[in-house]
């Protein structure tokens, strides 16, 4: 378990997430929830403690508390029994409630920032409405010894969860669950399309492909970029563009009644001996030029980085309990520190200097222990500071990769922008 935040730390995270606990006060007395002493923002201090300070057990989580208290609650005496039955009944809505209220704070904090941004970002933040990615990750496996799953057989997958993130911002903009981890990703198209705005420009991996979705996209406005499928089947209309690195054609994509109404782009292009193909509906080149193109697709993995994140290093990918309600809870708290954790790396790469992509989230979040144990020593008060002037020390800044990335390669031969 890792020692307590410091105070500047809590004092943060107070500010950006108490608000938003208050605000839902009314939904909770609404729902005829009494104020015990395990309250809404007691709970919600005791889940952000659990995920953030990487306690292996509620059972440890629970002498923190009775001890010396979490965040901004003061110790209070409680039983182990008695917070596992409240994490399973507080109606995990409420959390969910808290991550929308918080979203779109963090939204406005990092416009209010002038941190550079990529080249390509800047291109489609400037002839889009906003860039986004969505993906699907299946939860990893309950463990058998807890909840409902103790005397259960075979393992239980922790279910299905598609994620919309804003790839400017880096910030999530509305997480979905399923139950079902059997599932694919094509069952969240409906939830998706409703948070899309117009003239919007949306990344997908091709699991998402849907030629009713893609008709539905071009009819309303709305973009997407994505890969097509080996065996996709496609009629060339008109070739855009033919050399012997890119190759830019609009096409009839689908076959029969199958296929979509609209015409379809087809990009193509050459790396390291290998063609790799984008799809997207922007039949307009100048609009979106085929290195643009390759650039944006590269940033789809923001979004793996995202869950390995929320999974790996925040803990995700194991469980505290079997029961639907508190793996709900689980998910929208870690998201909603994801948030948390994004808006301080954006904070030190704006006084950095840097692109936030520069920046490791890892290493921002496992250079906090050294930043408490620096101000308990009275050394520092400023968690950003501390992280820009230890940067190199602390592996903040990512090394640079010895192996051109294709947009690099493109860009000896293509000008990334016209």
């Amino acid at each position: 378990m890792a020692a307590p935040p410091s105070a500047v730390i809590e004092q943060r995270m107070e500010e950006l997430i108490h608000p938003a606990i208050y605000a839902q006060l009314d939904t909770f007395r609404a729902m005829g929830l009494r104020a015990r002493v395990l309250t809404l923002p007691v709970m919600t201090a005791f889940v952000l403690s659990l995920i953030w300070r990487q306690v292996g057990a509620i059972s440890e989580a629970v002498r923190a508390l009775n001890r010396e208290g979490l965040l901004w609650t003061n110790a209070v005496t409680v039983s182990q029994a008695g917070v596992s039955q409240r994490l399973n009944s507080l109606p995990a809505v409420l959390f969910e409630n808290i991550l929308s209220v918080v979203l779109p704070q963090m939204q406005a904090r990092w416009y209010k920032r002038t941190r550079p941004l990529p080249e390509a970002i800047q291109w489609a933040h400037t002839h889009f409405s906003g860039v986004l990615v969505v993906d699907g990750s299946t939860l990893d496996g309950l463990v058998r010894k807890v909840g409902l799953l103790r005397d259960g057989g075979q393992g239980v997958l922790g279910g299905h969860i598609a994620a919309l993130l804003d790839v400017v911002t880096r910030l999530p903009v509305r997480i979905w669950y399923d139950a079902d981890a059997q599932g694919s990703d094509q069952q969240f198209w409906e939830r998706i399309s409703r948070q899309l705005v117009a003239n919007c420009l949306l990344l997908m991996d091709s699991g998402f492909l849907n030629y009713t979705i893609f008709d539905q996209l071009t009819n309303s406005g709305r973009f997407f970029i994505t890969r097509p499928k080996s065996n996709t089947a496609f009629r060339v209309q008109t070739v855009l563009r033919q050399s012997t690195t890119v190759h830019d054609r609009l096409i009839r994509l689908g076959a029969g009644k199958s296929a979509c109404t609209h015409p379809m782009r087809l990009v193509e292009i050459l790396w390291h001996g290998k063609w790799y193909r984008y799809l997207t509906h922007v039949t307009d080149a100048q609009r979106l030029p085929p290195a643009v193109i390759l650039a944006l697709y590269v940033q789809r993995w923001r979004i793996e980085d995202a869950f390995n994140t929320v999974k790996r290093l925040l803990g995700l990918a194991y469980f505290w309990t079997g029961a639907l309600n508190g793996i709900l809870v689980q998910l929208w708290a870690t998201w909603l520190l994801f948030a948390v954790l994004v808006d301080l790396t954006d904070d030190v790469a704006q006084l950095i200097d840097l692109p936030f992509q520069a920046l490791s989230l890892d290493m921002v979040f496992r250079g906090l222990s050294h930043f408490t144990y620096a101000y308990q020593r009275g050394l520092t008060d400023d968690p950003v500071r501390y992280l820009v002037e230890n940067a190199p020390l602390l592996g903040i800044v990512k090394r640079k990769r010895k192996i051109r990335s294709p947009v690099e390669l493109l860009r000896l031969t293509v000008p990334i922008l016209p």
